[in-house]
């Protein structure tokens, strides 16, 4: 039997949370032997957190060194950097690499 994953799961913001749901009930159905950790990011935690991307999200991802993370949304010239830019560049991230086994 193998061994169960542990994995950053983060809703996201807008259709997100539907969109994470949806994968995690195939994952599921799939019995992959997974456990999912939830954590936020997106414009809709900043009131919560004061942040779009609060430090324990990231330390979460570094933690289980795999995630699944909804679409956040982005403000288009205002407000703070995007979560999606800010986990790139925090996790050194600089190419769109979805490896698939």
């Amino acid at each position: 039997m193998s061994q169960t994953r542990k994995v950053t799961l983060i809703n996201g913001d807008g259709i997100g949370p539907e969109l994470v749901d949806a994968t995690r009930q195939v994952l599921e159905a799939a019995k992959c032997s997974l456990e999912f950790e939830y954590q936020d990011a997106g414009a809709e935690v900043m009131n919560r957190y004061g942040t779009n991307l609060p430090p324990a999200t990231v330390e979460s991802v570094l933690r289980n060194a795999v995630a699944l993370k909804g679409p956040t949304a982005t403000g288009i010239g205002v407000g703070p950097q995007s979560a999606n830019v800010a986990l790139r560049k925090q996790l050194e991230l600089y190419a769109s690499v979805r490896p698939v086994k």
